[in-house]
């Protein structure tokens, strides 16, 4: 998804610079692209309209509003590179199966309509731009930065408020289908460290375990002391296999936190971390089991990062409720220097799967410390999650997604 914070723009000055050449050669460029865009408007939707009443009519308008996305990326693309404008992408329509619940969707296409709408109105707004910015560059010159940055401003309005996805549902809808593609790949990726973790750990012990017991079986007559120390060997396979196995249980969903809540089940983690960490934690009840689940290792990973990369001597945990939201704030006095974009710390897995359930992840850790790291997290009631979940379950002939 394109950022839609617009390229800061320098003052207007009476020195021709590089964004003035750029929105007076925008500025020239409007009319042969309004005219084509009129006149490809009007006669899709003339012919369209026109031939409704026949078989081709609805078909042939909406492959034309198809094309008038297509126009109005083209403008979006000229705007962003001339004028500096950027504005998100509109999101692509969803995909049907069959004919006419492709037709239906391409008819009441609101981006595809807006398109030819400003089509229609930049006609007579590119005479008057191209007729303009020809005559300063001849005669009115020395105000020509000021005029160019006048009219330019006015072409930035119209790209944002026409070719702009519709609303912010729009908006809101693109991003969470970029954030399901994070969630699937997480849930992927935990699942495969799953079974490596069975696999290659308490798998492997348990085997081996099956095949000694079956030898000391075998030895148990003919060498009793032999089958005893091998009966015994096998006693401590079984306590590194039950380690093994809590360890992975801890991994997927403490039991501490299911039974205590955050406050106690942040207490332990903190425990194992090599500096000391103060914990507070300020929730008058519990989130919802997700999100109590996230909060956990979110803090988790990071006090992981506090005890390998940051060389402090103390770190705090703070967790409380602010509003809507459950904000989450580890402090640590180490060298700084962590950074979302890399440097093996995991900072970024961790933003986007915040991100994926509509979270915030700010890092500030300028070099030499402190860091702190802030994530914020929807608040959701726990009593009201759970009577969904009861709703879903009993409701018959329905699944829970």
């Amino acid at each position: 998804m394109s950022d839609d914070t617009d390229t800061p723009l320098p003052p207007a000055r009476f020195a021709y610079g590089r964004h003035t050449w750029k929105e007076v050669a925008h500025l020239l460029a409007d009319l042969p692209c309004a005219l084509a865009g009129f006149l490809y408007a009007v006669a899709t939707v003339a012919i369209g309209a026109g031939l409704a009443v026949t078989v081709i009519g609805l078909p042939l308008l909406a492959l034309g509003l198809a094309g008038a996305r297509g126009m109005g990326r083209a403008e979006r693309a000229r705007a962003r590179g001339l004028l500096g404008v950027r504005v998100d992408e509109p999101s692509p329509l969803p995909r049907r199966d069959g004919f006419f619940p492709w037709l239906w969707a391409q008819l009441k296409d609101p981006v595809a309509w807006r398109s030819q709408l400003y089509g229609f109105v930049r006609l007579p707004w590119g005479v008057l731009t191209f007729s303009l910015t020809l005559v300063s560059l001849i005669v009115l010159w020395p105000v020509l930065p000021f005029i160019a940055r006048g009219l330019g401003n006015a072409d930035r309005g119209m790209v944002r408020g026409l070719l702009s996805p519709s609303d912010e549902l729009e908006r809101r809808i693109a991003e969470l289908e970029s954030d399901r593609g994070v969630v699937v790949d997480t849930a992927a990726a935990d699942l495969r460290r799953i079974e490596r973790d069975l696999h290659d750990g308490a798998q492997a012990r348990l085997v081996a375990l099956a095949m000694g017991l079956g030898l000391a079986k075998e030895k148990l007559l003919d060498d009793p002391e032999a089958a005893a120390a091998m009966v015994d060997e096998a006693h401590g396979e079984v306590k590194l296999a039950l380690q093994e196995l809590r360890d992975l249980a801890r991994g997927i969903h403490p039991a501490v936190l299911t039974d205590r809540g955050l406050d106690a089940a942040l207490s332990a983690v903190s425990a194992r971390c090599t500096v000391p960490v103060q914990v507070s934690v300020d929730l008058a009840e519990r989130p919802a089991e997700a999100i109590e689940g996230i909060a956990y290792f979110t803090v988790s990973e990071l006090l992981q990062n506090v005890s390998k990369h940051s060389r402090a001597r103390s770190a705090a945990v703070e967790v409380w409720r602010a509003g809507d939201r459950l904000v989450l704030q580890v402090r640590d006095d180490g060298v700084g220097g962590a950074r979302l974009d890399g440097g093996g710390t995991g900072m970024a897995g961790l933003a986007e799967r915040l991100g994926a359930v509509d979270g915030v992840f700010v890092v500030d850790s300028p070099e030499g410390g402190p860091t702190v790291v802030t994530a914020e997290l929807p608040w959701r009631d726990r009593a009201l999650d759970a009577a969904r979940g009861t709703a879903t379950v009993s409701a018959p002939g329905r699944s829970a997604r």
